[in-house]
């Protein structure tokens, strides 16, 4: 096993959801639970998933594509993201 390749990928995950909808979810969710193991374990197994959808994804389209048009299609959207999110909203006038 890459162990170097396990702690880059152990410390990305763990810094991008510091913070983030699913956590604070995960907050009010074991606040108010009588339950809070229930809560661990079913949001635990939640991001495991979704982070074995998300490898599998990625190995089956590194078999598909080159490396660099991968790297190419994902700094476009992460582009098209960011510009999406600098863009202000247009205001659609409230009917009364």
């Amino acid at each position: 096993m890459d162990f170097q390749l396990l702690l880059i990928s152990f410390t990305a995950v763990f810094i991008s959801e510091l913070g983030d909808k699913s956590q604070l979810a995960v907050i009010a969710l074991g606040g108010s639970s009588s339950s809070p193991k229930a809560v661990f374990f079913g949001t635990a197994s939640a991001l495991l998933l979704a982070t074995l959808i998300g490898v599998l994804l990625g190995e089956s389209t590194a078999l598909l594509l080159p490396d660099k048009i991968v790297k190419g299609v994902a700094a476009i959207g992460f582009g098209l993201l960011a510009v999406r999110l600098l863009w202000p909203e247009s205001e659609t006038p409230s009917e009364d």
